[in-house]
């Protein structure tokens, strides 16, 4: 049985509509009209224990809807939830003592107490063991480097030094699953790393099973083996990353810098996608034209001063699988 079970997940909201201008608004108040908003529409997916999937797709595409689902916060329309054996939504006392959350955007901390009390209070709301609390706050608090930060009030952290002490908030109560929203959002380029390499750590060493949903690509990148992409509410693809580059833009970019000025190559199947004096960027599709027979052309007839292969960056990738699948911003 996977740890997470989603089947045939819909969510439907009902949004008010008016007319434009003050009439609009005076008949809104005497007969007011609705539409639907289907955030979700037929969504299904597991998740393994142990497993780390990343959940993305553009604006108003229905992750967050999918993660507070999961969560409990909301319940879904119509179709099947089970989160280690619980439905979150019927059963939430005891499906929140197992799981974990971080939204970027939103603090489980209290903004005018220390780190250190917010982090007691929480162990009594979840109703810690003291010693296996005090345990696993000194893990956490080891692993995030927290031990400047514990007797500040939380509305005096930077927002890195913030999303550091929510990591440790939410795993207190040594929860099986994290469910992450944008956990990286705004934040610097070291702190993006820092949070990588704990989420990574986290989920590989101890065993936590890691639902990620973001919109920084290179996150997915760096943790994800297997992407799941949605767009306007339904499900387009489930699968390793490599598979979905492969299917979507299988090319690769030859850049390279000439000993003279660079000249006019001409060879059919490759792009010239950018030119300077003395450089070249050729885009290829290394199965019609193998990499190492057109770098042994190139340098057999002219002279090079450095060569390097890249594949292209994983935004342009999953921008180009929006634009194939019609899935831009709801």
């Amino acid at each position: 049985m996977p740890q997470i079970l989603v089947e045939a997940l819909a969510k439907t909201y009902r949004v008010a509509e008016r007319a434009p201008g003050l009439t609009g608004a005076m008949l809104g108040l005497v007969r007011r009209r609705w539409r639907e908003v289907h955030a979700l529409a037929d969504v299904s997916f597991s998740l393994e224990a142990g497993e780390l999937l990343a959940f993305i797709g553009p604006n108003g595409a229905g992750k967050s809807t999918t993660v507070k689902i999961l969560s409990g916060i909301l319940r879904p329309s119509s179709g099947r939830v089970e989160v280690d054996g619980l439905v979150p939504y019927e059963d939430r006392v005891r499906h929140v003592a197992r799981i974990g959350v971080v939204f970027g955007q939103r603090s489980q901390l209290w903004w005018d107490l220390p780190v250190i009390d917010g982090f007691d209070l929480l162990a009594d709301i979840y109703r810690v063991e003291p010693e296996r609390y005090r345990r696993r706050r000194d893990e956490l608090v080891a692993m995030l480097r927290l031990e400047p930060l514990l007797d500040q009030p939380v509305r005096q952290l930077s927002l890195g030094q913030r999303m550091r002490a929510e990591f440790a908030a939410a795993l207190l109560h040594d929860p099986a699953i994290l469910f992450l929203d944008e956990p990286t959002i705004g934040l610097d380029a070291p702190s993006k790393l820092a949070v990588r390499d704990f989420v990574r750590r986290l989920n590989r060493e101890q065993g936590v099973t890691v639902l990620l949903t973001t919109h920084d690509m290179h996150d997915v990148e760096a943790l994800a083996e297997r992407v799941i992409v949605i767009g306007q509410g339904r499900l387009l693809t489930d699968g390793p990353f490599e598979s979905l580059r492969a299917s979507v833009l299988a090319e690769r970019r030859l850049h390279i810098d000439f000993a003279g000025a660079a000249p006019e190559l001409g060879i059919p199947g490759v792009t010239v996608r950018a030119r300077s004096e003395r450089s070249l960027e050729l885009a290829f599709d290394p199965t019609k034209i193998p990499t190492p027979k057109l770098i042994a052309d190139i340098t057999a007839r002219h002279a090079v001063d450095d060569i390097h292969v890249d594949e292209p960056a994983i935004e342009e990738v999953i921008a180009r699988f929006y634009d194939l699948h019609d899935a831009g911003e709801a």
